[in-house]
């Protein structure tokens, strides 16, 4: 008995399709990303690595600004390590952050939980108002500070001697002085932490906040064991930033204190300047490389504070 076998089908041959010729119009658009990119490439390379680069190779020079620089290797930097102005400018700096840190997110963390309440009337005004010191010239702000803390004729004084207090010496005295300079830099920049934390809060789901109320927990508590963990990230961000800037701090000791009395407001960043005024750049170059690696340093132990408790 014979059985029928159909025959294989036979599988169809693929041929490789066939590469489209590189046209002109292919090639430009081929371009076109690279060449959008190109202008932020070129200005990042002008103005951030070159100045890097040069700035790494001059903290290890002797240079003056003209002629040519002398190879010292690492006597700048052993010269600065030993230097007691150096760390007591990192020490000045230091005291203002422990002046300056807690107490801004004690305040912006408060003035950021009453913004955010939608029952608030002029909200929006309100905001305006915390982000306007950020927004006005520092230099004016520095100006004002001069003239409201001078020690005979200014208006905080003024308005201290009609409750009996003596007059204070708010920028001439190494008590003083930095307390002063802390409450300038908390005054012009808290406004931007209040920004930074209002957006932190705004992510945070409605539901958590009614889950707590149906708990009973009180106002306090929420804040404490709620909103604070919940913006842990956004606070340590704003902590990072905040110490940037004050071991950067350069224009209100300039502007108010010139680093007095007695070198008590000789900030970092202002003692980074007095190497350029008397024209020492590889000492100061070395100068500003360590202000970096200390200031990364402090970062990446915020940032291991952080991932700790995740």
């Amino acid at each position: 008995m014979s059985t029928l076998i159909a025959p294989r089908a036979k599988r169809p041959i693929i041929t490789p399709a066939r590469k489209r010729p590189m046209t002109a119009a292919r090639a430009k658009r081929g371009l076109a990303p690279y060449l959008f990119v190109a202008p932020f490439v070129a200005i990042f390379l002008a103005f951030s690595i070159y100045p890097l680069v040069f700035t790494a190779r001059l903290s290890f020079t002797n240079w003056r600004g003209s002629g040519a620089a002398e190879w010292v290797g690492w006597d700048n930097y052993t010269y600065l390590l030993g230097n007691s102005g150096f760390w007591g400018s990192l020490a000045n700096s230091g005291v203002l952050w422990l002046l300056i840190i807690p107490a801004q997110l004690v305040i912006a963390l408060l003035a950021a939980v009453l913004l955010d309440n939608a029952k608030l009337r002029l909200r929006s005004i309100y905001r305006i108002a915390f982000i306007v010191p950020f927004v006005t010239p520092l230099v004016a702000i520095a100006q004002i500070w001069v003239v409201a803390f001078d020690q005979n004729y200014g208006a905080v004084n003024s308005v201290l001697n009609l409750v009996g207090i003596p007059d204070i010496g708010w920028l001439t005295t190494s008590e003083w002085s930095k307390p002063t300079l802390a409450l300038l830099f908390i005054w012009k920049t808290t406004g931007f932490i209040v920004i930074i934390l209002l957006s932190g809060l705004q992510s945070i789901d409605s539901s958590v906040y009614e889950a707590a109320e149906l708990d009973g927990s009180s106002r306090l508590r929420t804040l404490w064991s709620i909103t604070v963990p919940l913006l842990r990230r956004t606070i340590m961000f704003a902590v990072v930033l905040q110490t940037l800037a004050v071991f950067q701090m350069f224009a209100e000791p300039f502007v108010v204190t010139q680093g007095g009395p007695y070198n008590s407001t000789t900030t970092a960043g202002y003692y980074l300047y007095n190497h350029i005024t008397r024209g020492d750049l590889g000492t100061g170059a070395a100068n500003s490389f360590l202000l970096v690696i200390i200031v990364m340093a402090l970062s990446l132990v915020f940032v291991r504070l952080l991932r700790a408790k995740d």
